[in-house]
Parts: structure tokens; C-alpha cells; sequence
């Protein structure tokens, strides 16, 4: 089969490789009718996610339909159409049962296009699959569905929900990427009086307020003031950082009131300051954290019910063949304009 293969920081390249098979009995081999690019794959052709080995099929997120299973798979069956979640899940360990799905201990955890080989091919063995995989309802369209394998729990979890957005709160996101959008989106599920986006491009500040921001900046503009505004001078609630780089941290600590919360998504490759001598007396929290992706099938009946509309965040569509100009266009996103690329095999379900 064809897969997109990491060839070391800076190259990737688009080749053959062999067809994965079931290797244990909880396996799934899943054909991948769509799949997208995320911001970390960008990280690891980098190099800034060293336990990424050269050789690794990239990849974490994808739709498409089982072609075999294991002898001990019960909860899918071969033909069915079904979501790949960007974190395997064992379901027996401690930090399973505990509902953190992205700290596995056997085995699962973030392994898709990091440990094992990924999405970003014409097929995929998926480990766990009772637990990894999740049958998609037939209203809902691939390009939909593929954005919850990864972004919207991601920005759901560890943004919204780790940073306890509440009701008439103000909250501040740096970085309108598609993970920022995903934060402004699932943020408006608990009524907040204010969402501010921060983006230096022009394109993602307009999306922004397209999913729902009420104020869109650039870090040119004097966003403390901005935000103190409309606080009374006290500071946003929560501040969910979107982007990865030690700029953005430091602005979110500086935005967040006393009592506040940060809540950081970015994957960060540098060290990045923390600047206690400010913050030890601010009774501020931050968290950081991988997404666990429990709140999946959450998120699945909302949007299959029409409760979240992510119509907006693809921006550009390729087929699958067309990895390799997905990747350029999604790299350049400054220029381009996009946001999430999607990718679309010959038996994809279009919207």
C-alpha cells in the first residue's frame, strides 16, 4: 500500500510499504476512507518529537472501514464504518479505568504516527479495537466525523474542560489554528460571556469569529488592555494556549486573572519560561495535558444531532494519493489560508 513514511527531520516521503495485518487478537485493520494533517505531524517532521523513529507511518487521525479483525474483537465487524480515535485505549489499566486513555499503560496512549505506524495510508491496523474505534451513525459524513478523531476532544478536554470554562466567564484562546477553532467551538457549549481569539493572520481571526469568537486580535495589538477591558482590569478566567511556542505561553500567563486558570494544548518543543516571580501570588492553575479522548462519544451524538457545527474548519480537500501537496498547503497555512486539509480515499462518504 502507499503510506506517507518520516524520513527523518525535514522529509517525508509518499512510498510503498507493506499492507498491515492483524498482529494480536484485540486488533482491526481498518481501510482509511479519509484522514488529515495535524499540527503535530508538522512538530515531528521538525524534530521535535524525538521518539518518532524514521520509517514511522504518519498519521493519528482517520474514518474509514474495517477490513479485518482479530479473533477477540466483539464491538466491530468488518464493513463497518467507523471513526479511528487519535489515542488507543486498553480499557484494564489503572489509568484506563481512571478514564485517562492518553496515559496507557498497556500499549495504547498516543501510539498512532508516533510508536506504531499511522493513518496517513491507504490502511491502518488500529490495536484495542473495541476500544479504540468508534461506529459512525449515517448522517454523519467522513470529512465531519475525521475532525473528532483529535481536535475537537483535544481542544474539548485539555482546553475547555481542564481550564473549567463556566458560565459568564471570559476566555481568552492564542492561536486560531484548527485546534484554537475547536476551542472556540466546544468553549460556547458553557456560555461564556466573552471568547477572545489571538492570531497574527488576518484569515484565521475572520474563522474565529465565524465559529463564534466575540473579539479577534492580532499580538500586534494591545491585547492586555483589550482583555482587561473587558474585565474591569482583572484578567481572563481561562486562557487556553493553542500554538506550542514559548511566546504564546508567556502571553497566556500574562492575560489570565488571579484565580485564573491556563489551560495549555500547544505541543511544545522548546523550553518556554515560567515566570513564578509573577505568578506565585496569583493563585493561578495551569494544566497541560495529552487528550484521553473520552468525551468522543459525547461529542459524536452532538454532532450527529446538529448541536456543533464544524462545517467551517476544512478549508482545503485533496485525495489520498495527493498527501504530499496536502502537506505543502497545510505547512504554509500563513499563505495559504488553510485550516484543516482533509484527504479522501476512493470510497469516501462526501456531506
Amino acid at each position: 500500500m502507499l503510506a506517507l513514511v518520516y524520513d527523518g527531520p525535514g522529509s517525508r516521503v509518499w512510498k510503498e510499504v507493506p499492507d498491515p495485518v492483524v498482529q494480536d487478537p484485540g486488533d482491526a485493520v481498518v481501510r482509511v476512507d479519509a484522514t488529515t494533517i495535524c499540527g503535530t505531524d508538522l512538530h515531528i517532521l521538525k524534530g521535535d518529537v524525538p521518539t518518532v523513529d524514521r520509517g514511522r507511518v504518519l498519521g493519528h487521525e482517520a474514518v474509514g472501514t474495517v477490513v479485518a479483525t482479530g479473533a477477540g474483537v466483539r464491538g466491530v465487524a468488518e464493513g463497518d464504518r467507523v471513526l479511528v480515535s487519535c489515542i488507543t485505549s486498553c480499557a484494564r489499566c489503572r489509568y484506563c479505568r481512571e478514564g485517562r486513555y492518553g496515559q496507557c499503560l498497556s500499549g495504547g496512549g498516543w501510539i498512532l504516527g508516533h510508536r506504531i505506524d499511522g493513518t496517513q495510508a491507504e490502511q491502518v491496523r488500529i490495536p484495542y479495537a473495541d476500544t479504540s474505534l468508534h461506529r459512525l451513525p449515517d448522517q454523519v459524513s467522513d470529512e465531519a466525523a475525521v475532525l473528532l478523531s483529535d481536535i475537537l476532544p483535544t481542544s474539548f478536554e485539555v482546553g475547555v474542560l481542564a481550564g473549567t470554562v463556566r458560565p459568564a466567564d471570559t476566555v481568552v484562546i492564542v492561536g486560531a489554528g484548527p485546534i484554537g477553532l475547536a476551542a472556540v467551538l466546544t468553549s460556547r457549549l458553557y456560555s461564556p460571556t466573552h471568547v477572545v481569539v489571538v492570531d497574527p493572520v488576518g484569515a484565521r481571526r475572520d474563522a474565529a469569529k465565524q465559529m463564534g469568537a466575540d473579539l479577534a486580535l492580532s499580538p500586534t495589538d494591545d491585547v492586555l488592555a483589550a482583555v482587561q477591558d473587558l474585565t474591569a482590569g482583572l484578567g481572563a478566567d481561562v486562557v487556553v494556549e493553542a500554538v506550542g511556542v514559548p511566546e504564546t505561553f508567556e502571553l497566556c500567563t500574562t492575560l489570565v486573572r488571579p484565580g485564573g486558570h491556563v489551560a495549555n494544548v500547544g505541543v511544545h518543543g522548546v523550553p518556554a519560561t515560567l515566570h513564578l516571580e509573577d505568578l506565585w501570588i496569583k493563585d493561578v492553575t495551569i494544566t497541560t495535558g495529552l487528550v484521553d479522548t473520552r468525551t468522543t462519544p459525547q461529542l459524536l451524538g452532538m454532532l450527529a444531532a446538529g448541536q456543533i457545527d464544524v462545517s467551517g474548519l476544512v478549508t482545503h480537500r485533496f485525495g489520498l494519493a495527493e498527501m504530499q501537496d496536502a502537506y505543502d498547503v497545510f505547512s504554509r497555512a500563513g499563505e495559504t489560508g488553510a485550516l484543516k486539509v482533509a484527504l479522501f480515499g476512493d470510497h469516501a462518504r462526501m456531506p
